[in-house]
């Protein structure tokens, strides 16, 4: 298999001596496990959709005022 980077990007690699076969091979083993993980996501959603019905918007308002109040915390904490 051949890849192609940019010239640009090709440079920038090579100048900071970096293993371009290593990098993409993470990059390669990063998203596909980052596909599998969105979709056994999607399916679980499915799962407890067929199980307990569709968020209500009340449902989905109080979901925003919990992530809201988590990421609040969690910025004052690294903060």
């Amino acid at each position: 298999m051949q890849l192609y980077l940019p010239a640009e990007l090709y440079k920038q690699v090579k100048a900071r001596g970096l293993p371009a076969s290593e990098l993409l091979q993470g990059a390669v083993r990063a998203e596909l496990r980052r596909q599998d993980l969105l979709a056994k996501t999607e399916r679980y959603l499915a799962e407890l959709i067929t199980e307990v019905g569709e968020p209500t918007p009340q449902d989905r308002t109080l979901a925003r005022q919990i992530l809201g109040k988590a990421r609040r915390s969690r910025a004052r904490k690294t903060a």
